[in-house]
């Protein structure tokens, strides 16, 4: 079983990487420090479900963290 949640581990962390590098495309180092944030962007579509994806691959990867503490 720890196996298998080792497993399910590096896959969630994978795909946390793979999310949060495709949502930092187009936020240059300026809009990072306060600068370049004079217009509103809301997520649609595609922007939106990763932003989905990410928030509950961050969850899933927090409970699977906890069932490998407890198994351990």
């Amino acid at each position: 079983m720890q196996t298998v949640l080792l497993i399910f581990q590096i896959i969630l962390g994978v795909i946390i990487t793979g999310c949060i590098l495709l949502q930092a495309q187009g936020s240059g180092l300026g809009s990072t420090w306060g600068g370049g944030g004079e217009t509103y962007h809301t997520k649609r579509g595609v922007e939106k479900a990763i932003f989905y994806l990410t928030i509950s691959s961050v969850g899933l990867f927090t409970l699977n963290s906890l069932a490998l503490l407890v198994i351990h």
